[in-house]
């Protein structure tokens, strides 16, 4: 069973939801349990040259286990529908500032209810700091009013109804059912997209879907979630986009395809 018949199963496998409120621990996250036999990853599909890239890509995957061992996610959350509501305000904004914004916001509407209750306006003029204010104020109420009308104030843990959310992308979809849910998730930002061509684990590829699938074939489902969290911290502090990358400090300066 190659990587993405693994997560055909997964992602269709029908489960509980869990109380919104109740994440797993840091502990579970950090393991990224998955199901039985898809820990390996392991394809006999695999091209020569997926099978180079699978390979190159667990070296620079131990590497970055060690260069950032507490990776995690960025954006502060202590339950799922928090998670969804802050990834959609990062769209085009920092996330120091989504953190700074959120407060402000779940101090008005601690909850799911009171968020999908409120005006459009009432949520625009307090996100409008994280820019595209009315869009994302108008995806937020949506997708609440859905949550609570619909699935009981929880986050739905099937991969596909996520993607049926107002606003929310396979990015935002994959960043919930990895960091919430523990399952096998890969998470193609502009980071991601950017390093994992630059170090030479895709080739030329912008697109993210098109990046997350070529990913899926050389990266074992279980450690994809914690691999994309490094990749964005390896990408802030040393592989830089808007200045020269600091080569001289990167771990990975020997095997990386910009330097070789």
């Amino acid at each position: 069973m190659d990587n993405k018949q693994i997560l055909d199963k997964i992602y269709t496998d029908k489960s509980n939801n869990p109380d919104t409120n109740q994440l797993q621990d840091k502990t579970k996250k950090k393991c990224h349990k998955t199901d039985k036999g898809s820990k390996s990853g392991k394809s006999s599909k695999l091209t020569a040259d997926e099978k180079r890239k699978r390979k190159l890509a667990l070296t620079i995957i131990n590497r970055l286990k060690e260069a950032y061992p507490d990776a995690d996610c960025t954006l502060d959350y202590d339950s799922a529908w928090k998670l969804l509501v802050s990834v959609r305000l990062a769209a085009q904004c920092t996330d120091a500032r989504v953190n700074i914004i959120v407060k402000d916001l779940y101090a008005k509407f601690p909850d799911v209810a009171s968020l999908a209750a409120a005006d459009v306006s009432d949520i625009e003029e307090i996100v409008k700091p994280c820019g595209l204010g009315h869009s994302k104020a108008r995806d937020i109420s949506a997708c609440m009013k859905r949550l609570h009308e619909e699935f009981h104030d929880k986050v739905p843990e099937d991969f596909d109804t996520l993607l049926s959310l107002p606003g929310v992308g396979r990015k935002s979809a994959n960043l919930i059912m990895g960091d919430v849910f523990g399952k096998p998730a890969i998470v193609t930002d502009t980071h991601c997209i950017r390093l994992t061509n630059r170090m030479g684990l895709i080739n030329n590829i912008k697109e993210p879907k098109k990046v997350e699938m070529e990913l899926w074939k050389i990266i074992p489902p279980d450690e994809g979630n914690s691999f994309c969290h490094r990749l964005v911290c390896h990408g802030r502090d040393i592989c830089t986009a808007r200045t020269k990358p600091h080569c001289d400090q990167c771990v990975l300066v020997d095997i990386c395809a910009k330097n070789i």
